[in-house]
């Protein structure tokens, strides 16, 4: 094991930092280009610019990009998540059962009892609630 008697622990250790440390660099590059494409509020030729911006100095430009829109991501990632969860919850609601042929069927003896409908539609909706 002559190799790794070579490699000390604190170098070890400042390997693990360097990789850390590039792999947030990546999520953020990856994080500041999603944010560029996915703003409506830009034309496409800002997209562009900033854009090439961050690829030709990515250093200067992801900081320039994080300190000119970093509060407007946040908002924007608050709106995204608020119109993903409102159309869950749409979705939900949408396929969500009434409480199947039980409730129907106590919904149509609560208007039978209340006299919103007869003893004839009462036994129909009873007869289509168990089909």
């Amino acid at each position: 094991m002559p190799i790794a008697a070579d490699y000390p622990f604190l170098n070890i250790f400042w390997t693990m930092i360097i990789f850390f440390a590039w792999v947030c660099w990546i999520l953020l590059i990856f994080r500041v280009f999603a944010d560029i494409f996915r703003r409506s509020d830009t034309s496409g030729w800002t997209k562009a610019a900033w854009t090439v911006f961050v690829i030709v100095l990515p250093f200067v430009g992801v900081l320039i990009y994080l300190i000119a829109n970093g509060s407007a991501m946040g908002h924007r990632d608050v709106q995204q998540s608020q119109a993903a969860r409102a159309e869950f919850d749409d979705y939900v609601r949408t396929v969500a059962d009434s409480g199947g042929p039980a409730a129907e069927i106590d919904k149509a003896k609560r208007l039978l009892d209340d006299g919103a409908i007869d003893q004839a539609e009462y036994d129909a909706l009873k007869a289509k609630a168990l089909a």
